[in-house]
């Protein structure tokens, strides 16, 4: 896998050509930049930019006040290469909020391991119905001490509307939930996607993580990508490195909460 030239078909495929992520979204291409706009509940923001030090404020500008009318939050995505080279401190300016810096990671899934077992005790439980979001929610609660409501939203909207492009697992030991993770399908590209990977402390360092991505890469070879895509936690970057994951760049959640504009 050739990283530079990856990158350029992920930033193609996946950003200046995304797909909307939900049936409820639209996507929009305004002053150089692509957003995407759902509902409250859903996910809004910024997918990619074509941006210079001469439209970059302008741009902005105009993102705050499209979501600033419909009353949504929304994130701007920055990646480490987008343009111009200041476009973070520009973000900020104008009242942004950087969550933690994510690595964008990529594996060519025919090079991933795809048999991993889970270790014993534990058994991986697919996701099809409303009460199996719910027990990927007690897992993400006891694992990052967030409710996050939109995860959940998004998942209960998948399964209900498009169940064809996401698969996600919980990994059970007996009646408990302890680790979970999704997979979304993006059809019309090359890639799919590992999201929502979480496991609660007590079961962490045992091998579930790994058998949760094995788990995933055969779903995606068995539709047909080439590519698994991930946006990696400082946790979860060395583990992905050792399964045969590749560093593209770095990804900064830029969050802008419409009240604090």
């Amino acid at each position: 896998m050739n990283p530079h030239d990856t990158l350029a078909l992920f930033d193609h495929q996946m950003r200046r050509h995304a797909q909307p992520d939900d049936a409820h979204a639209t996507l929009h291409l305004d002053s150089g930049v692509l957003r995407q706009t759902s509902t409250r509940h859903g996910w809004n923001g910024i997918l990619w930019s074509d941006l210079d030090h001469t439209t970059a404020d302008a741009a902005i500008a105009a993102q705050i006040s499209h979501y600033t009318a419909l009353g949504h939050d929304f994130e701007w995505k920055l990646y480490a290469h987008d343009q111009p080279t200041d476009l973070a401190h520009r973000l900020l300016k104008a009242g942004a909020t950087p969550e933690p810096t994510e690595t964008l990671m990529v594996a060519q899934i025919s090079d991933l391991p795809t048999t991993t077992p889970p270790p014993d005790g534990i058994h991986l439980h697919p996701v099809t119905h409303p009460a199996d979001v719910d027990l990927m929610m007690e897992v993400h609660h006891q694992a990052f001490g967030t409710t996050a409501t939109h995860i959940r939203h998004r998942l209960l909207t998948q399964l209900a509307e498009a169940p064809h492009t996401i698969a996600a697992v919980v990994a059970m030991a007996g009646p408990h939930p302890v680790s979970a993770a999704r997979l979304d399908l993006h059809e019309g590209t090359h890639f799919a996607s590992l999201w929502s990977g979480g496991t609660v402390p007590d079961w962490r360092g045992r091998g579930i993580y790994r058998a949760l991505v094995a788990y995933r890469a055969r779903i995606a070879a068995a539709h047909g990508y080439r590519y698994l895509q991930v946006d990696a936690s400082d946790d979860s970057r060395p583990i992905l490195s050792r399964l045969g994951f590749t560093a593209l760049t770095t990804t900064t959640p830029h969050l802008f909460v419409v009240e604090s504009l």
